[in-house]
């Protein structure tokens, strides 16, 4: 999962920060109206934690900016304002949840699950694939009943594809899904191909059918009808 965490307060974002990565989250930080902009205007995210206070601007303005520009986007109010004309109305505007500060760390990550099953997973923990089965809690992978040893990564590359079945993926939009948004600046992005290769090996050898398409000239698609 990809995020983008709004917030001005840099003890607070840190803590976030940290706690996520240890999840397994890619997690993005801006610490303003504008720098959100900037980053909701060059890269996706699949959800968005937003602060409502920001020192030059406000939260809800950005949440419109979201619904025109990226509507598959999960969003998370993080705000100390607690007046419920507030909540409505970020709720109105498309948010999908709202968290009030303070709040325990364990929430905010079940409140991002939660929201990522609804918007991609149909609301299940299970992802079935024909001969491929994933669970979102645990991240184990099987293929023909067969649990696949998998490198957080490759986990997180067969999900986002799946995820993402029949839409041709660059090998740039990968990189900085699994990695972070600073993957933009990167000259060559080969290492995707080797984990593409290594992922693909390890689900013939379990007797799985090779979805991955390579595209060439433009990157991969994971192709249900092979």
């Amino acid at each position: 999962m990809k995020l983008l965490l709004v917030e001005d307060h840099a003890e607070l974002a840190s803590n976030v920060i940290s706690y996520l990565a240890k999840e397994g989250y890619v997690c993005e930080w801006c610490n303003s109206y504008q720098k959100a902009i900037n980053k909701l205007s060059g890269f996706e995210y699949d959800i968005i934690m937003l602060d409502l206070m920001l020192p030059d601007g406000d939260g809800l303005d950005i949440l419109r900016f979201i619904k025109q520009q990226n509507a598959d986007a999960g969003v998370l109010i993080l705000s100390a304002k607690n007046a419920l004309d507030d909540k409505i109305q970020g709720l109105d505007l498309g948010a999908d949840d709202y968290l009030p500060k303070p709040f325990h760390l364990s929430e905010l990550n079940a409140r991002l699950k939660a929201i990522y099953r609804r918007r991609h997973l149909g609301g299940a923990h299970d992802i079935i694939f024909n001969e491929i089965s994933l669970n979102t809690d645990t991240m184990e992978v099987k293929v023909n009943d067969q649990y696949l040893d998998l490198t957080r990564k490759e986990y997180e590359m067969l999900l986002y594809m799946i995820v993402n079945k029949s839409r041709v993926l660059t090998k740039q939009s990968i990189a900085e899904h699994l990695w972070g948004d600073y993957m933009d600046s990167v000259d060559s992005f080969d290492f995707v191909y080797q984990h593409i290769k290594n992922l693909r090996k390890k689900i013939v050898q379990a007797g799985g059918h090779d979805y991955i398409q390579t595209m060439y000239g433009s990157g991969y698609k994971f192709n249900p009808n092979i």
